[in-house]
């Protein structure tokens, strides 16, 4: 009886914990559950949305190869725009009053040509493969989809389809992930002036130089306004890990199958 009495008076004289302890507790315990679940969508959006994508990729690889056999294929007029660059270079521009150019031994470059156009693919379909040989996990290519909407971008990149397409005269955008669903772009940030990028067509295989890199913000979409010549523009989120800002690199037709059409 004694003990049973003494155990009582014991746990009377133990306070029971205040409120200041109970609030501690549990922000605690909340901050502890708030942190898995950011560490979870963390890892889920870096590797898990990686892993999907690199995996996609099989499919639409496979999806681009029957892209470049079924696809139609033209043959286009094409008569390049007069500038003041095609002046200066020598292209004889005939007045409307003359009765026809000089022969003062320049070429005319103001005439028609022929360029090879391909049947535009519907959105969401893979059509291209992007390759760049001094960033590794781009040496092998990476596939292209049309269309730069959510779920089109969940590929790792997407191109734009209000801009031509890679190896028309204009300039063709593509976009790309930096740090999820395969984050092709990743370490475009190392590429320097002079190396290059190739994409594969059902055309064939467009080859660019890089000639510029910037950082702009993401309001600024004169990047992808129209350009003399024929350019790829490869847009991204930049830093890694936020979308505060936008990394471009602009690089411009050096060889391909409409490369002499457009700047011959």
């Amino acid at each position: 009886m004694d003990d049973g009495v003494a155990a009582s008076e014991q746990d009377a004289a133990t306070p029971a914990p205040g409120v200041v302890t109970r609030v501690v507790r549990i922000v605690g315990w909340t901050a502890i559950v708030s942190g898995l679940l950011i560490l979870g969508f963390v890892a889920q959006q870096l590797f898990v949305t990686t892993w999907f994508a690199e995996q996609h990729q099989d499919a639409l690889s496979e999806e681009a190869e029957e892209h470049f056999a079924t696809t139609e294929v033209s043959e286009v007029e094409y008569t390049p725009p007069v500038t003041q660059d095609t002046i200066e270079d020598g292209a004889a521009v005939v007045p409307p009053e003359s009765d026809g150019p000089e022969d003062d031994g320049t070429p005319d470059r103001s005439g028609p040509r022929t360029l090879l156009v391909e049947t535009a693919p519907a959105l969401g379909d893979a059509f291209a493969v992007v390759r760049i040989p001094s960033i590794e996990r781009l040496q092998d290519g990476w596939t292209v989809v049309e269309g730069v909407r959510v779920r089109d971008l969940k590929n790792g990149a997407g191109h734009m389809p209000t801009t031509p397409l890679p190896g028309l005269p204009g300039n063709s955008v593509i976009s790309g992930h930096r740090t999820t669903y395969g984050a092709p772009f990743h370490e475009v940030d190392t590429l320097e002036v002079g190396d290059i990028i190739e994409v594969d067509t059902a055309i064939g295989t467009h080859i660019y130089e890089v000639r510029e890199l910037q950082i702009v913000r993401p309001t600024d979409v004169w990047v992808t306004d129209p350009r003399e010549g024929s350019w790829l523009t490869l847009t991204t989120c930049h830093p890694k890990f936020s979308s505060r800002r936008r990394l471009v690199v602009f690089a411009e037709l050096v060889d391909g199958p409409n490369y002499e059409a457009i700047y011959a």
